[in-house]
């Protein structure tokens, strides 16, 4: 197999920045990793500027993106912002889809991301009928991410009730929701199952919301998701309304109630995890159920600051993603995750640089299925992300200082070069294969309007 070089001016470790580091590629996997190379080896790609690990954006809903801008007029709460994305999940079709989706992930190889966690819910015709593909929807997903030359997992999502009855039964779905719903969890599973992995997207396992999901068929899912040792994430207290609702019904905290029916564990990830008791955080921490927060799109819909540095201590790995895109920017969640906790506590320091990339690289791709993923190591698999040091943001700096400058001062736009899987998708910030990313973003958006 032949062998590809990439040398990198400046690369993170996973402790460190090193200067002049060669890697040697064979197929999609790092072969070798060679220090103290000081010029570029002849033939080498050249990777000028800070390289880290591939980007894991670990919780994704592709066509929120179409939202951006429209649900930032005004004032208005979560619900009412709900309103206006059924309004955009109405228009969809599988088609329309896939070129929204294309031109999102795009985006986020733009931005550095190389493998998205996609929290697919849009699965039927409006009304609920299936397509002929009962899967379409997640089909055209999964080929967006081949276009786009990024890893997907596509973690399928059980949506069968608009609210909390009983134990046994929820509120029928709205006429939006039918959309989102295979009537039962036995009829989710049935579903999902016809979906297989490939080379660059895995198959996992969502659980919208305990209010979408009733108790007794939060076991269905999770059983399901532990005979393939597939992913499986969880909407979890991103709304004090969830919170109560599940007091009402249950007597218990939606943590309580995932955990006493078999959903929490080492590969399960609650997403927002916001509005938690003590209890709640040894109930995640104890059982390492891992925790993606989503920084930008929580303040954006004003839901509040979750206890990341609680949850972290109590033992639930940490990781980040962009959700309802508001924007895609994983520095941005990074050290949004950081700078939130200093305005809630008056203090500083609570993460390092380090720390908050091996949030949005390693800890990220675990979360999402690619253990493989996310370092700079031999055997893993080449996904590099290149950071510019010489633009208005970055400049100034010392070399060894480049992954603080990445977390605490780089944007999206300051990514320069990107690899997934031993191929350059991005170079000098241009996409390889989608030559005009703002204008498909465009296009794909105006087709969903009114």
């Amino acid at each position: 197999m032949q062998v590809t070089t990439y040398w990198m001016e400046h690369a993170w470790l996973g402790t460190h920045v090193e200067p002049g580091v060669a890697l040697d590629v064979e197929g999609e996997r790092i072969t070798a990793v060679r220090k103290d190379v000081a010029a570029p080896p002849p033939g080498a790609t050249v990777l000028r500027g800070l390289t880290l690990p591939g980007l894991a954006n670990a919780h994704s809903h592709a066509f929120h993106r179409a939202l951006r801008g429209t649900v930032q007029v005004g004032s208005g709460t979560f619900w009412t912002w709900r309103e206006v994305m059924y309004g955009v999940a109405d228009r969809l079709t599988p088609e329309s889809y896939h070129a929204l989706a294309r031109a999102v992930y795009a985006e986020m190889a733009l931005a550095g991301i190389t493998t998205v966690g996609e929290f697919h819910y849009l699965h039927h015709q409006p009304g609920g009928a299936p397509y002929a593909d009962p899967n379409a929807m997640g089909e055209a997903l999964i080929q967006a991410a081949a276009d786009a030359g990024v890893r997907i997992t596509l973690l399928d999502t059980a949506y069968v009730a608009s609210g909390l009855l009983s134990a046994t039964r929820g509120k029928a779905p709205d006429r939006h929701q039918l959309r989102f719903s295979d009537g039962t969890a036995q009829a989710w599973a049935e579903r999902a199952s016809a979906l297989k992995d490939r080379p660059h997207a895995r198959i996992g396992a969502a659980i919208h919301s305990v209010r979408a999901v009733p108790a007794a068929q939060l076991g269905t899912v999770a059983q399901w998701a532990a005979e393939r040792q597939a992913p499986l994430h969880v909407h979890l207290s991103e709304q004090t309304a969830e919170n109560d609702a599940c007091q009402a019904v249950h007597g218990c905290t939606p943590t309580q109630l995932l955990a006493d029916h078999g959903v929490l564990g080492p590969r399960t990830t609650g997403v927002h995890n916001t509005h938690l008791t003590e209890e709640d955080i040894g109930l995640l921490g104890g059982t390492t159920t891992g925790t993606c927060m989503c920084p930008t799109t929580e303040r954006d819909l004003a839901d509040g600051i979750g206890p990341a540095v609680a949850l972290e201590r109590a033992g639930s790995p940490l990781s980040l993603g962009s959700d309802s895109h508001a924007v895609i920017d994983l520095f941005e969640e990074a050290r949004a995750m950081e700078l939130n906790e200093r305005l809630r506590s008056h203090t500083r320091g609570h993460w390092t640089a380090a720390a908050l990339l091996r949030a949005a690289t390693a800890t990220g791709h675990a979360a999402l299925g690619w253990p493989d993923a996310g370092a700079i190591e031999p055997g893993a698999l080449a996904d590099l992300t290149t950071v510019a040091l010489d633009t208005v943001r970055t400049a100034g700096p010392v070399p060894r200082l480049a992954a603080e400058t990445a977390v605490f001062a780089a944007t999206a736009a300051d990514v320069r070069h990107v690899v997934a899987g031993g191929r350059v998708v991005v170079r000098d910030g241009a996409h390889a294969v989608v030559p005009d990313v703002p204008g498909a973003l465009a296009e794909a958006v105006a087709a969903l309007r009114d």
